[in-house]
């Protein structure tokens, strides 16, 4: 019986790449995953950043979230990184803009996230907003731990994203 291997879609953008960019967008789809050791060590600062959400308190969600951070920077032994939590997350008439991730040119690195959605001004669910942290994250790793030269949305980096997050939301471990 002979296996069948299907190959991946790849996003609509794909075809406007040039040669350089469609070779470092196939190198980021490839990697589908990313292991998190010892992913118990978290479970304090995933429950701080879970409670400051329900709390509506954007200090400790701030600063719950550097932590986490923090965190992930240490084990995938990449720079750190700033984190900005904002209020109500600017839109169009169209979206919303969940996380943002900036890099470069002389200014530090950060990452900055909304807990507030924009039309109704209500705290984001916990599950968006960790998802939104490890996104932004996972661009950093994009650049520093896996040395790409792009950070492209590809099914690769989208299938790496929720296995962080699946592993980081984990409650069965006990902390490190």
């Amino acid at each position: 019986m002979k296996k069948i291997v299907q190959s991946k879609r790849k996003f609509g953008y794909y075809r406007k790449l040039n040669p350089a960019q469609k070779r470092i967008y196939d190198k980021s789809d490839a990697i589908e995953n990313v292991m998190l050791p010892q992913a118990g060590r978290f479970n304090k600062v995933i429950a701080d950043l879970e409670k400051a959400l329900d709390l509506d308190d954007l200090l400790l969600t701030q600063t719950a979230s550097k932590r986490l951070v923090d965190g992930l920077c240490l084990v995938f032994n990449v720079p750190h990184i700033h984190v900005h939590v904002l209020g109500k997350r600017p839109s169009t008439r169209s979206s919303e803009l969940h996380g943002l991730y900036e890099a470069g040119e002389g200014k530090p690195t950060k990452i900055s996230v909304w807990m507030r959605t924009a039309k109704k001004k209500q705290v984001v669910a916990f599950p968006t907003f960790l998802r939104t942290i490890i996104h932004e994250f996972l661009h950093h790793l994009d650049y520093e731990y896996f040395k790409l030269q792009h950070s492209f949305h590809t099914q690769g980096f989208y299938q790496r994203e929720s296995r962080l997050t699946r592993d980081l939301k984990a409650k069965k471990r006990t902390t490190v």
